[in-house]
């Protein structure tokens, strides 16, 4: 099973909000979903991002891969930084 962390599209109309989530990749967008890792907002100013980091190391290290998007997210969290340096360090 291919497990990706991406993006649950929530909210209204023009409003968007966003749920990170792990799911299987051949699940739609909004579907079926393994785990809610973080809720990202970019409608607020400035963008809000809230990552459960523990998780997210998780799933990195289980084999998750995360979408672009997602990618350049955990990137500016600092999250992709530290999960390199753990899989260099071993």
């Amino acid at each position: 099973m291919a497990v990706k962390i991406r993006m649950k599209r929530m909210g209204s109309k023009r409003n968007p909000f966003y749920r990170l989530v792990v799911a299987d990749s051949r699940a739609p967008r909004d579907g079926r979903i393994i785990e809610q890792v973080g809720t990202y907002n970019p409608v607020s100013n400035p963008a809000e991002v809230k990552l459960n980091e523990e998780l997210v190391m998780k799933w990195l290290n289980d084999g998750a891969k995360p979408s672009d998007t997602v990618r350049n997210l955990l990137s500016k969290e600092g999250i992709m930084k530290k999960f390199h340096e753990s899989k260099t360090s071993k």
